[in-house]
């Protein structure tokens, strides 16, 4: 074997890996902070008007349910499920939309930071902000108590 198939031999599969690599390094851990550090103490003193969103009135959250669904477009990319599972969700690469239903996720998170998220958008994913320009802050934090529900049917 010559020395140019040798190098070609072991090139094909050293590139390969660094392709695969490099692809993986791009993906967030689900409990990876959304928000940016520069923004988390903003995003921590948000608070719902109408308490804890894990403890939301069943109507609160039948609106969330409906602007998520609807309005607010959020079952586009997290999908019906909560899932992350939406029909859009294959052109979220290479961050794929948030997996509410993943526990992990959601107990790591204050309202706060969802609700930022929602208003702010997630930097460096599909995820875009949502305040005002389809929801008003009232409506965000319904879908809060919405998301919210998704970790507790796991239950």
């Amino acid at each position: 074997m010559s020395f140019r198939n040798l190098l070609g031999y072991f090139m094909l599969p050293a590139m390969m890996a660094v392709v695969t690599i490099a692809a993986c390094a791009q993906l967030r851990h689900p409990s990876a902070d959304r928000v940016p550090h520069t923004a988390m103490k903003e995003a921590l003193s948000y608070k719902a008007p109408f308490g804890d969103t894990r403890t939301a009135s069943p109507e609160i959250v039948t609106a969330g349910k409906a602007l998520y669904e609807g309005k607010g477009g959020c079952v586009l990319c997290h999908g019906i499920s909560g899932q992350g599972d939406g029909p859009a969700a294959h052109m979220q690469v290479p961050h794929p939309p948030a997996d509410f239903t993943n526990c992990a996720f959601q107990n790591e998170r204050e309202d706060g930071e969802l609700f930022w998220i929602i208003k702010y958008g997630s930097p460096g994913t599909g995820m875009r902000p949502l305040i005002p320009a389809m929801l008003s802050e009232e409506e965000g934090w319904k879908v809060v108590a919405y998301v919210r529900t998704f970790c507790a049917a796991q239950s």
